[in-house]
């Protein structure tokens, strides 16, 4: 082996890095990944642990393709044994159940086409029933960080894959919640697409109308790297739907529930706490903030399991359940077996999807051109608690998700700081099928803006953008370049008889035009004395963007119009010639 340290936290970007110095190879990832996986053997993460033989074929083909077209060159990832990895056993974590495919499920033939690594079949809460990572007949996976906790479920073995250094992303699934409350209590990132975005095909049910395969990542970018490669429409799968990647773009407004929300547990203060700190890192965010009642939220998410979707679980699985009595777990089967109940008849099922369709359409309303933020889990427990109290304990880890899939919604849960020592603390933000890109950019801004110091956003148009002789203004005030934007169609743009030549950007109450811009993030400490520095007709004041959000940024006094060379037209300071 070489003499380099591979760190716990595996990104892409790190990996690829190292191979493309020839300071690394896939085969030395391998050996690490495998080692870890025996040391970590009683956390019971694996039900198909990495070893060579299985491994090898796929790292020998990497010798026929491409390192620079193939994005995932060498990249391992671990699969929830629920999803289909050709020629190796599919559990859904019951023995008795086992087959194996000939195929690859869609997503993970386009992840190895990419050149990805698949290393092994993980963990889960047996059928994907249960958010708590408990109910397997392979043991109980342990929370990454304190192993007297849950790990959080159903996708539990791949979360703490990622958690513990055995993989760089990991697939899972989400019906209730289990691609984002391992993430939660795993200090990871679990994004979760629109419903029909990532193909389904060779998944093993668990509401198939519901389900989806979600990505766990240790940062955004590498689940938005996974999400490029596998979206797409699968004519093979009915549920596939022909969603074209997000673009991304800041929310017009963030949503945050008005009332006290329920937390639970034995670190219940802790997370309440953190809920409100993270509640204050996004007040920072300068996107404006709407407070709305949350309860038809709560609602729609009681229609999961206190309702008849119950039921489709039961149609999935129900006659394996009657043909092998004593094989599923007894948790497992008793959830299971609640869906075949007589109250759940054909007039319920339709009651319910009628008050699911009002509750899509109030959703809609709210969370136009918005995200929705809550907490991704409420708390946590330890193994021995849920242990004693099976039930309720799961029931109220997916307070905050079920809602998501009954309302067609997409997700990402992100960390948010610590509740406690080893206690990682997570918020999701959720958007409307059609606006995944909403969710990217606000969780990006999340994400950047943590920091201890406080920052604000700031918008220029001028010589302060990159390239400009006054950019350097912007770097020695501790200035970072976030995007590019561009304003609403409300701004007359100027050019001012100074030296050198400077813009001036104007409001109109109309015939305004959209201008192009730059945002930058500053810190609050600094932004007074920029401020200082700028002359008059130039300003501070609040700019309003294309999507509607309105941050500080250089405006400047009506009167410099007069006698100034109007360059509306041209739309951005880069296409105006010097000396015109």
């Amino acid at each position: 082996m070489k003499s380099i340290d591979i760190p716990l936290k595996l990104t892409v970007n790190w990996l690829r890095e190292k191979y493309e110095a020839n300071v690394l190879t896939p085969n030395e990832v391998m050996e690490v990944i495998i080692q870890r996986a025996k040391e970590d053997e009683e956390k019971n993460i694996w039900i198909i642990a990495p070893n060579m033989d299985q491994i090898q074929p796929y790292l020998d083909r990497l010798s026929t393709i491409d390192f620079h077209s193939s994005p995932l060159w060498g990249v391992p990832f671990a699969i929830k044994d629920n999803i289909d990895l050709a020629h190796m056993p599919t559990t859904a974590g019951c023995a008795e159940y086992q087959y194996i495919p000939s195929e690859h499920a869609t997503v993970v033939e386009r992840l190895v086409n990419a050149g990805a690594i698949p290393i092994g079949k993980t963990n889960l809460d047996q059928f994907a029933t249960g958010l708590v990572g408990t109910r397997s007949p392979y043991g109980e996976t342990h929370n990454s960080l304190r192993p007297e906790l849950i790990s959080g479920g159903s996708s539990s073995g791949s979360a703490v894959s990622v958690a513990r250094g055995q993989a760089v992303f990991s697939l899972g699934t989400d019906t209730a919640g289990s691609g984002r409350v391992p993430a939660a209590l795993n200090n990871l990132v679990g994004l979760k697409p629109s419903l029909g975005a990532w193909s389904t095909l060779g998944v093993v049910p668990a509401c198939a109308s519901l389900d989806c395969v979600t990505v766990f990542t240790h940062n955004l970018e590498d689940a938005y790297q996974v999400d490029t490669i596998v979206r797409g429409y699968d004519e093979k799968d009915p549920w596939s739907r022909d969603l074209a990647r997000p673009k991304r773009e800041l929310p017009k407004k963030i949503c945050l529930p008005d009332n006290d929300l329920p937390f639970y547990g034995p670190y219940a203060q802790e997370y309440k706490q953190a809920w409100s700190q993270a509640v204050q890192r996004i007040q920072r965010l300068n996107i404006p903030i709407e407070y709305i009642d949350y309860q038809f939220f709560a609602e729609a998410a009681a229609i999961l399991y206190d309702g008849p979707f119950v039921a489709e679980r039961w149609a999935e699985l129900g006659g394996f359940i009657d043909e092998h009595p004593g094989a599923s777990f007894p948790v497992t089967e008793k959830i299971l077996r609640s869906g075949s109940q007589s109250k759940y008849d054909a007039a319920s099922v339709f009651q319910s999807m009628h008050k699911l369709q009002e509750f899509k359409r109030k959703a809609s309303r709210i969370l136009k051109d918005a995200v929705l933020v809550t907490p991704t889990a409420g708390g946590t427990w330890t193994r021995e608690q849920v242990f004693e109290d099976p039930i309720q304990t799961n029931s109220k880890m997916g307070l905050y998700t079920n809602h998501c899939n009954l309302l067609d919604l997409s997700a990402v849960a992100v960390q948010a700081g610590d509740a406690s020592e080893n206690l990682p603390f997570g918020i999701t933000f959720f958007a409307l099928s059609q606006g995944e890109g909403l969710l990217a950019e606000a969780c990006k801004q999340f994400l950047t803006n943590d920091s201890k110091e406080a920052t604000t956003l700031i918008a220029v148009c001028g010589l302060h953008m990159r390239g400009f002789p006054l950019e350097k203004q912007m770097l020695e005030h501790g200035a970072t370049f976030i995007r590019e934007a561009v304003t609403a169609e409300k701004y007359q743009f100027i050019k001012l008889a100074t030296e050198p030549q400077k813009p001036g950007l104007i409001r109109k109450h109309s015939g305004g035009k959209a201008i192009e811009l730059e945002i930058w993030e500053m810190p609050i400490s600094s932004f007074g004395s920029f401020a200082k520095s700028i002359p008059a007709p130039l300003g501070l004041g609040k700019i309003e963007l294309d999507n509607g959000a309105e941050i500080p940024g250089f405006i400047c006094e009506s009167y410099a119009a007069e006698g100034a060379v109007d360059i509306t037209e041209a739309g951005s300071w880069r296409r105006v010639p010097l000396g015109v």
